[in-house]
């Protein structure tokens, strides 16, 4: 077995870097992308707080509108516009779907969307 210096060998000066800028490169995307997740959670715990409410079937669409933007404002979610919130109402039942989307800026004109859509039902129809 040879064990010579010559044989030796490490990273170069530029692997090294270009390492460093990988590795930078994806805590820079773990950083942007994991808030919109934690976000999408507090939108999915305000829906199912939304399901849990015993008079949910007796709300009318102004309601359940409210009751979700003050959940909304509690938790700091900023994302769901009243655009993107339906609610569709037939005597008890009630069916209220979210769906939105979210852009954040990486770097110059690169960005991630990432979309989402969510819905409760309750009542019968």
């Amino acid at each position: 077995m040879n064990l010579s210096p010559k044989r030796q060998q490490g990273l170069t000066l530029i692997s090294l870097v270009f390492l460093l800028g990988l590795i930078g490169f994806f805590v820079l995307l773990t950083l942007k992308i994991v808030p919109i997740y934690l976000d999408h959670g507090k939108v999915k715990s305000a829906l199912e707080a939304l399901k849990a409410s015993p008079d949910l079937e007796t709300k009318s669409e102004f309601e359940i509108r409210d009751s979700l933007n003050k959940r909304f404002n509690i938790n700091y979610v900023y994302d769901v516009k009243q655009d993107d919130i339906k609610v569709i109402k037939h005597g008890s039942y009630v069916k209220v779907d979210i769906e939105y989307e979210t852009v954040v800026k990486l770097a110059g004109n690169l960005s991630v969307l990432a979309e989402f859509h969510d819905t409760i039902e309750a009542g019968q129809e």
